[in-house]
């Protein structure tokens, strides 16, 4: 598809109103530039989450979350265990959030539990 017909396309859904206006804008500029916007603080929250070696229990999922939005890790604890008793809900999702979130890099001469030795 050439960019010319994309751009069409992208005119006729904004001139429809399927698109606002800022959309439209957004998606006009990745056609034409071809980068997403990267910058964005939701993107930035969501590629700076870690699991945490230090504020951890069991995998420092509720840990990573807590450095990332600034609310206390025991709330995020307390949310995944009454999510745990819908349905098992919060044990699926800790459990794929343990699998797919990276962990914090080690430090070196930094062991693991006891952040004041080394």
């Amino acid at each position: 598809m050439s960019l010319s017909e994309e751009l069409g396309r992208l005119g006729a859904l904004h001139e429809r109103g399927v698109l606002s206006d800022e959309e439209f804008a957004r998606a006009k500029a990745r056609v034409v530039g071809g980068a997403p916007d990267v910058t964005a603080p939701a993107l930035l929250a969501i590629n700076a989450l870690r699991r945490s070696r230090d504020d951890r229990w069991l995998g420092g999922v509720c840990g990573g979350i807590a450095r990332v939005t600034g609310v206390a890790s025991w709330i995020w604890r307390l949310l995944f265990a009454l999510l745990a008793l819908c349905a098992g809900t919060g044990v699926l999702v800790y459990l794929l959030m343990w699998i797919l979130i990276p962990a914090d890099p080690l430090i070196p001469g930094h062991t693991q539990g006891n952040p004041q030795a080394g």
